[in-house]
């Protein structure tokens, strides 16, 4: 890092480049001017305390002339070093606003149902515990406190934790954290047992007699759960179907969670298909592609055919899963199985192995229970 005396022909002299950087001042030690690609300017400090790194923004090279920049850096240092609580920048920004930047930048990259997913994080995991800090001051330290709070949630904190850090480098991008200072990085998850789960032969049976039970009254909620069945699709890959997607026999997705891709169909998912009224655009129109009304209009069908088929814990998403489990018992390779659910990585599809081997050890098991007692 490069460092002069900074004074106000010095200061005007420095232009942006394609990425950010920082000049030091060689009369303060700790004090600098950072440079963003968009022109901007800001003084900063940055020391040592407790073994941390401590970086702050003293505030605006448009708002603030350099001597009085560097009066106000050397009374946060001392503040710092103190153990004291730095006085605040005026143009410090707040968590919040750089989470809604930082959401509003990734838009147009997350997909509409995982944007809705992170913005409940956001509300419900980091806000009430960031709302009101200054972004530059989150720590690793308080990372951390954070995440140790959130022990009895561990999927919440394990899925909270990539968004904070998507905030983090926006914080970063803005000129508000120092470059590579994302305080996320290297803290470790929560490890949490695989809940993966998949319906038997007999389990497969009951669920069949249910779904004819019901078709006539709830033919839509129906027709869903056997298609998911019958694709190993995933829920809002179904749910979100227009008639357009359905050519030449086969599905043909535009925007599944990876990507493009086509699915391939049996004869007994075209029947389903060929079996609903088409009135409009969408395959299930009282849907519309919401989602907020699909989990209510299917969960609740779900959880009672669930238990009057006796199925237990067993979700929407298990169907996917008993899709993988019946193809791998039929012989199906893990490629053909990873194309048929659209896995974008082989390593995805190679969990379903641990599947069939514990399917095999429970056949073993029962085959010597048998032998042992005749």
């Amino acid at each position: 890092m490069a460092k002069i005396t900074l004074t106000a022909s010095r200061m005007e002299a420095l232009k942006p480049r394609k990425a950010t950087y920082d000049i030091r001042d060689t009369r303060l030690r700790g004090f600098g001017v950072r440079v963003l690609p968009t022109g901007r300017k800001q003084f900063f400090v940055q020391c040592q305390y407790r073994g941390e790194r401590v970086w702050k923004i003293v505030g605006d090279a448009m708002t603030m002339d350099i001597s009085e920049a560097r009066a106000a850096a050397a009374e946060m240092l001392v503040a710092i070093r103190r153990g004291e609580e730095a006085p605040a920048a005026p143009d410090e920004t707040l968590f919040e606003a750089v989470a809604e930047t930082a959401f509003r930048r990734h838009e147009r990259l997350w997909k509409r149902g995982t944007l809705i997913v992170n913005r409940s994080y956001l509300r419900n995991q980091l806000l009430p515990h960031f709302a009101g800090r200054p972004v530059a001051d989150i720590d690793r330290q308080e990372i951390r406190h954070w995440f140790t709070r959130l022990w009895a949630t561990p999927v919440a904190a394990d899925r909270s934790m990539p968004i904070l850090s998507v905030i983090m480098k926006e914080a970063e991008r803005m000129g508000l954290r120092p470059e590579g200072s994302n305080p996320c990085r290297g803290i470790k998850r929560y490890r949490r047992k695989g809940r993966e789960r998949f319906l038997s032969d007999d389990e497969l049976r009951r669920l069949s007699k249910q779904l004819a039970a019901h078709e006539v009254r709830w033919p839509g909620q129906v027709a869903v759960i056997r298609l998911l069945l019958l694709t190993g699709c995933r829920k809002s890959e179904i749910l979100t179907l227009q008639w357009s997607d359905y050519r030449a026999g086969n599905l043909f997705l535009r925007d599944s969670k990876t990507g493009p891709r086509t699915v391939w169909l049996s004869g007994p998912a075209r029947r389903v298909l060929d079996g609903i009224g088409r009135n409009g655009r969408w395959v299930f129109p009282v849907l519309r592609g919401d989602r907020a009304r699909s989990i209510t209009w299917l969960e609740q069908f779900w959880t009672r055919v669930r238990a009057e088929a006796e199925l237990g814990d067993v979700h929407l998403h298990d169907l996917r899963h008993s899709v993988a489990s019946l193809a791998l018992r039929r012989g199906e390779t893990v490629l053909a199985i990873g194309k048929l659910l659209g896995h974008r990585r082989p390593e995805t599809t190679l969990k379903y192995v641990h599947f069939a081997d514990a399917m095999l050890h429970d056949a073993a098991e029962t085959v010597g229970a048998a032998l042992d007692g005749s």
